[in-house]
């Protein structure tokens, strides 16, 4: 039992052709057609009945008998009767296959939808215990990805499974297509071994058009209009289409799954799937779509539509050529904007022509683009509309946003702040205001950029004391909370800047739909206060919660977040975790950066890449870091930080760490305690002793758990007290701090040997072993570690590279151990780290003997 699409029928083929040479194969295909005609689907078993016999059950029923007789006198096997589409079998021909089950005539595999179902008689088999019922769902995401990996050579990341899932709903034949015309049109594309979708998967591909056309086909006229007006309308009122198309027929899509009902009042009708309304949309020609069009209109009688059914009626008098007043297309283009259909938002705001409405029109239209990663054209349109919006509520969001285009072009804050407020002298004459909104959006932006917390603070202190209700208010108050929340994090006050970050969330409603992105710009400063204090759940509980309430938006952000997500688990010592996570995350950053962290990301990717000895990768992101515009001054430290320590693990020739030491000097540094500890630490895992009297002051001043941590390590390690570091070992993982309880067992482990404790020794290092285990890998140049204890390798792993030293291929090895390609690649990367290899040529001579 499965709905349309979900591979039924591929099924049912399988096994016929699976079992064809043990047994008697006969197939039997339900029609529609043939549902009112009684044993209709059973003549080709039936052509020797009289007319009067062909309507009696008992005779068809031992004409069936018969012929199943000279099947097995020829090959002496049993029958094996399979039905498609048994949901369309008249009652007396199913009435006869449930005859044959019963008197054990034959093996039956029926495939059926489950609306409307089986005919009665079949049904009744599974109620008696005479037939199994299996029910096909769609693919879940897990399985998708598998698919994926299975059918995609390289890595495909979680961004490009996500949106593969939510485009097919999980429909294997849906899938299919979609991958084909993707591939096919090069938006989905391999770039650096990882597969990206480099835009909207097209809905007017060869393969989704003829599953389309073929669905159509199957069809009766009532029913393909039916479909047509839900495609082209949807969401639309279901007394419209009942209206027009009857309630017998929207009640047979609805059983039929082609078609879903939204509560509510009117109740809506929808596709099942929006791909697929695309796609029924693109073969309707222009003609034939203005006759429905004019069917609906009659019949909604001035029905006032909202939300995406508003959007999609404006669009839909677009492709059929008829007017739409100004105001309806602005509010159209904002609803778009808000789904992030970026195409259709430029499409209809560059429509209006209303001199009033022609600002925020192209302010609508920059924000499309900026999403898109256009951001010279975002910038040009900026230009030519903020001032005039500079009254406006949404003024003070559409100057951050020409900020961030021009950031994103590689133009100077200070310049553009320059040019900004003599515009504003200029328009506003002698009524100038240097409290003028626009200007203090500008001084926050350059506040924020020079990380300049005490200033900030004072600003945002003037904001919280006023009860000001000037147009755009809230914008300004929630860019002002989110710049003090990352300068306080980097001054060591991530608990006065989480404070603030809280505020600024806590104020993100009433800018759900704002020209700039709000949540984006808060979210990542909140997530950043979080790791500051080493709180890595509740930065994670924020990434997700943000995945899983902003689907939309994920192509133009995904990028940006997941360098946030590799950054978190980069902090807490899961490296190979944060590889998986950053390679894909600056390639997605590479078509569009919205939040500017391409650099920091590269620069991230480039460390851990280093660290974990992929030296060709490493390569790569560190052309990517030296080429990369700065990211700004809030990331660009900790970028530099992190490229010297990739440098440093890729030459060992001391020139990286120096790097890294005159960096903790400059006065940007030593300014920000929260941002010079981190330094320190990546000192720190170098190998380098000679910090740890500097850290111990530094982490003094610092907020959060994690510098409370580093502070005890770097005391605990001064000591050299065996017991006193397997204690604070052990209390840093119960904290979840396990990258630094591992280095305190190293450090134990070391200690114990030097005092001739080797039995303790030796259960230091199982310890830390076990935080290796935890962590996901063991690094080759850890930390002070103090023995290279034998390797150990998991039963799994044991048998991966047993048969890939046979020299089986990965495909090989899963369909051997009936695993994924995806699983084989993974534990055999994980060997490779542990083994200390890079290839499997090495892999035999490095295995424990």
């Amino acid at each position: 039992m499965a709905g349309p699409g979900i591979g039924k029928t591929s099924l049912t083929e399988a096994i016929a052709e699976r079992l064809s040479g043990d047994l008697n194969i006969l197939q039997i295909h339900g029609s529609s057609a043939l549902a009112a005609v009684p044993f209709g689907v059973l003549t080709p078993y039936t052509g020797e009945l009289t007319a009067e016999e062909s309507v009696s059950p008992v005779a068809v029923l031992r004409s069936m008998w018969t012929y199943f007789e000279k099947l097995k006198a020829v090959r002496g096997a049993p029958v094996l009767l399979v039905v498609d589409d048994a949901h369309h079998l008249d009652d007396a021909s199913a009435g006869v296959v449930a005859d044959l089950i019963s008197a054990g005539w034959a093996t039956v595999v029926a495939a059926a939808r489950p609306r409307p179902g089986l005919p009665q008689p079949l049904d009744q088999l599974w109620y008696d215990g005479l037939a199994e019922r299996v029910d096909l769902r769609p693919l879940n995401r897990e399985q998708i990805e598998e698919v994926l990996a299975h059918v995609l050579d390289g890595t495909v990341p979680a961004a490009t499974v996500d949106s593969v899932w939510i485009a097919s709903g999980g429909n294997p034949r849906i899938l299919d297509a979609l991958l084909h015309d993707a591939a096919e049109s090069g938006v989905l594309a391999k770039r650096n071994g990882i597969w990206m979708l480099l835009g909207p998967v097209p809905a007017d591909g060869a393969q989704l058009t003829a599953v389309v056309t073929k669905d159509h086909i199957r069809r009766g006229p009532e029913e393909q209009e039916a479909l047509k007006l839900i495609a082209l309308a949807g969401p639309v009122g279901r007394k419209v289409i009942e209206d027009i198309s009857g309630a017998a027929v929207v009640r047979s899509l609805l059983d039929q799954q082609m078609i879903i009902e939204t509560s509510g009042v009117p109740a809506e009708l929808s596709m099942w799937n929006a791909l697929f309304a695309n796609a029924i949309r693109s073969t309707i020609s222009v003609s034939r779509s203005l006759q429905l069009l004019e069917k609906i209109r009659a019949r909604q009688n001035g029905t006032v539509l909202r939300g995406d059914g508003m959007l999609r009626s404006v669009e839909w008098a677009f492709e059929c050529g008829l007017r739409v007043s100004d105001p309806e297309m602005l509010d159209a283009a904002r609803e778009a904007l808000r789904r992030f259909r970026n195409l259709s938002a430029r499409t209809i705001a560059a429509k209006i022509q209303d001199p009033a409405l022609l600002p925020l029109a192209q302010a609508v239209q920059a924000r499309a683009l900026y999403n898109e990663g256009a951001y010279s054209e975002a910038a040009h349109l900026l230009d030519s509309c903020w001032l005039q919006l500079s009254d406006d509520p949404d003024g003070p969001a559409v100057l951050l946003l020409r900020a961030a285009a021009h950031q994103a072009t590689g133009q100077s804050l200070n310049a553009l702040a320059e040019g900004t407020r003599k515009r504003l002298q200029d328009h506003a004459g002698g009524g100038y205001q240097p409290q003028n909104q626009l200007l203090r959006v500008m001084r926050f932006l350059q506040l924020g950029a020079a990380v300049d917390a005490g200033a900030l603070a004072t600003e945002v202190h003037e904001i919280r004391s006023s009860a000001s209700a000037e147009p755009g208010g809230e914008s300004v108050r929630v860019l002002g909370e989110a710049l003090l929340a990352h300068a306080l994090a980097a001054a060591g006050r991530a608990g006065e800047g989480l404070d603030s970050a809280l505020l600024a969330a806590s104020d993100l409603p009433p800018l759900e739909d704002s020209l700039f992105f709000f949540t984006e710009f808060v979210l990542g400063r909140l997530v950043t206060d979080y790791l500051a204090m080493g709180e890595w759940e509740s930065a994670e509980r924020e990434l997700n919660n943000y995945a899983a309430g902003h689907t939309p938006g994920a192509a133009t952000f995904n990028g940006s977040l997941e360098v946030l997500r590799g950054y978190s688990l980069l902090r807490q010592g899961r490296m190979e975790r944060a590889y998986q996570v950053l390679l894909p995350a600056v390639e997605a950053l590479r078509l569009n950066d919205p939040l500017q962290l391409f650099r920091f990301g590269s620069s991230l990717g480039f460390y851990v890449a280093a660290r974990l000895g992929d030296a060709a990768q490493a390569k790569r992101l560190e052309q990517d870091f030296t080429d990369a515009m700065a990211g700004g001054p809030a990331h660009e430290l900790l970028a530099a930080a992190y490229g010297a320590a990739a440098s440093e693990y890729l030459s060992r020739d001391g020139k990286g760490l120096a790097t890294l030491h005159t960096l903790a000097t400059t006065q940007d540094a030593t300014a920000r305690a929260g941002t010079l500890l981190e330094i320190l630490a990546i000192c720190w895992d170098l190998g380098d002793p000679s910090v740890i009297p500097m850290v111990q002051s530094v982490a003094k001043t610092v907020e959060g758990r994690w510098a409370q941590a580093m502070l005890t390590l770097a005391a605990g390690w001064e000591a050299a007290d065996g017991d006193a570091l397997m204690g604070t070992a052990a209390s840093l993982e119960e904290a979840g701090l396990v990258n630094l309880a591992r280095e305190a067992y190293a450090r134990a482990s070391t200690v114990l040997e030097q005092a001739g404790e080797r039995r303790r020794s030796r259960q230091a290092v199982a310890l830390r072993e076990k935080c290796d285990h935890e962590l996901g890998e063991r690094f080759r140049e850890g930390r002070f570690i103090a023995a290279a204890p034998a390797v150990h390798l998991t039963r799994r792993e044991q048998d991966i590279v047993g048969l890939a030293v046979q020299g089986l291929t990965d495909r090989e090895i899963a369909q051997r151990l009936m695993v994924s390609v995806r699983t084989v690649e993974g534990h055999l990367y994980r060997t490779y780290v542990k083994l200390g290899v890079r290839s499997r040529d090495e892999l035999e001579s490095a295995l424990p003997k």
